[in-house]
């Protein structure tokens, strides 16, 4: 019973946080949700019950959805922890917890290797912006140098592979998910404790 009273007021709390970060009043936010502004003011301060087919017009009006409101916002370990691979030359820090909405990960890379002789091919698009260093991206027969604040984005239907030029390089990178699955997999199954 305690645990449903600490989800409630986090509702709540999340509502009305959401509300004041988009600066809307209570009369904006009940125009935009269908609700009248007394009763999302007394939704917001605990004087009423959430219903849900209340909190599903609030979710949608404040861009969230159902899920995100009233997921536990118990954060036991806020730490990203990376995963070292010292065969690939990769120490890696996933950026997306297990359970985040799949379609698209957010990593950070620590290249350390060249590149590798051999060029990889999967579906899909990769995306990357190097933060410290430089990258040497093998792009079919082109070999493309990405330097410290470029980005690079290319179809990975194109043979391809990218190293570190002259010590280490640090990148940020956004897979979809075959090139998680290609780019991440030791990275992915140590996160979700495989």
């Amino acid at each position: 019973m305690k645990q449903d009273s600490e989800l409630d007021s986090l509702v709540r709390q999340r509502i009305r946080g959401l509300r004041v970060a988009r600066g809307w009043s209570l009369d904006e936010l009940a125009a935009r949700c269908y609700l009248s502004p007394s009763t999302l003011s007394r939704i917001e301060t605990g004087h009423r019950r959430i219903a849900l087919d209340q909190l599903a017009p609030i979710a949608r009006a404040l861009g969230t959805t159902l899920d995100q409101l009233v997921e536990s916002d118990a954060d036991d370990d806020v730490v990203i922890r990376p995963h070292r691979d010292e065969t690939r030359g990769i120490t890696t820090w996933l950026l997306a917890r297990e359970g985040a909405p799949h379609g698209v990960t957010a990593a950070k890379l620590r290249v350390t290797r060249p590149v590798p002789t051999e060029l990889r091919v999967h579906p899909g698009r990769d995306w990357f912006t190097v933060l410290s260093g430089t990258v040497v991206l093998q792009l079919g027969e082109r070999t493309i140098l990405v330097e410290t604040g470029e980005a690079a984005e290319f179809s990975t239907m194109v043979p391809h592979a990218f190293g570190a030029q002259d010590g280490a390089a640090e990148i940020l990178c956004i897979l979809d998910h075959d090139g998680e699955r290609t780019h991440l997999g030791p990275a992915r199954q140590q996160a979700e404790g495989g």
